[in-house]
């Protein structure tokens, strides 16, 4: 059986199941899953009734405790009406029987999704203001009263750094096909190289990308961040890190990015533009060890692509590009260590 045959749904069976578990569902019903969603497949369910979208665990052998589809819903379900712009959640369902995984549906939101960071469809006079709109989202993100939204028990507190790099050792072990220098040589420094816990907790949302951003259909405004699977409570400057990432990326098909590209001439700030403009709004200090940060960011995607590899080896990898990104583990890993000194 083929990777797309395993994750079609069976259409009439969501029908039945949606019509009589959330309130104004009509069918009949399509799904057409989407192109992203390398971890967490996603579709488009077009019906009667409008609109939606559906989020599953993948179906198959999967690595403990990944791929939580119910975490996502409720993060969602915390921040939808905050300053944070989400999809509002519509159902959760936890019986695999439905469609063969766990899975939710949310609302459809009408707008652009950004695969490549460069911006080739905004003018060069414009592309500021789009980063200006991701940094402002980022800043909203990591400025939600965890407390006040009902999230104070999300994630551990403290110590998010070397607990992250502890658990995505696991996870990259877990799924490992060959030996790595450059991951080995990370696993054993990094740890040492941890900063001193200094109390910053924040919702974060572990996949910062443009591409996990979908913008107005006229305007530089992110009206829904997607993808919440990696999300918890941690050290904001996470969030940040991995997103500038984007900067030193080669351009790929898997990962687009932006290193080698002249960033002025196209109009996107400098990563000390992003750094000074995010301290602005937060009001919160960079660290001194921001090498570190971007370090451990290359390695945390490295583990999420050697995942990716895994999965498309045993053939329930959920995107086309899934061999693509597995292969990029050894770059990111060469990038990380390169930056780390």
């Amino acid at each position: 059986m083929t990777a797309d045959n395993l994750l079609a749904l069976p259409d009439a069976a969501l029908r039945a199941y949606l019509e009589d578990q959330v309130p104004g569902f009509r069918g009949p019903l399509t799904s057409t899953k989407f192109k992203g969603g390398q971890s967490n497949p996603t579709y488009l369910i077009e019906a009667a009734s409008g609109k939606y979208v559906l989020r599953r665990k993948p179906p198959g052998e999967l690595l403990a405790s990944a791929h939580a589809v119910d975490r996502e819903f409720r993060v969602l379900t915390a921040l939808h009406g905050s300053a944070v712009p989400v999809a509002e959640p519509l159902h959760l369902c936890r019986h695999e029987a439905v469609i063969g995984s766990m899975f939710y549906l949310m609302e459809y939101v009408d707008g652009r999704i950004f695969w490549d960071p460069s911006l080739p469809q905004a003018d060069v006079e414009d592309r500021g203001a789009y980063f200006e709109a991701i940094i402002a989202t980022l800043a909203a993100l990591h400025t939600v009263d965890v407390h006040a939204v009902g999230l104070d028990d999300y994630g551990k507190h403290g110590q998010y750094f070397e607990r992250q790099i502890a658990r995505w050792s696991e996870q990259y072990r877990a799924s490992e096909t060959r030996v790595i220098a450059e991951m080995e040589t990370l696993m054993e420094q990094l740890p040492a190289r941890c900063p001193a816990d200094d109390g910053m907790l924040s919702l974060v949302h572990g996949d910062y990308r443009i591409d996990n951003l979908m913008f107005h259909p006229l305007q530089a405004r992110v009206i829904a961040v997607v993808d919440w699977e990696l999300s918890t409570l941690g050290h904001p400057l996470a969030d940040l890190g991995y997103f500038c990432m984007a900067l030193r990326l080669p351009r790929n098909p898997a990962l687009p990015g932006l290193g080698g590209l002249d960033r002025k001439a196209l109009g996107i700030p400098e990563e000390s533009e992003i750094l000074r403009r995010y301290s602005e709004i937060t009001g919160r200090a960079l660290p001194a060890d921001w090498p570190f940060v971007l370090a451990f960011s290359f390695f945390r995607l490295a583990a999420i692509a050697q995942g990716v590899a895994k999965r498309a080896q045993q053939g329930n990898a959920s995107s086309d590009q899934a061999v693509q990104a597995g292969q990029m583990t050894a770059l990111l890993a060469q990038m990380g260590l390169k930056i780390l000194g």
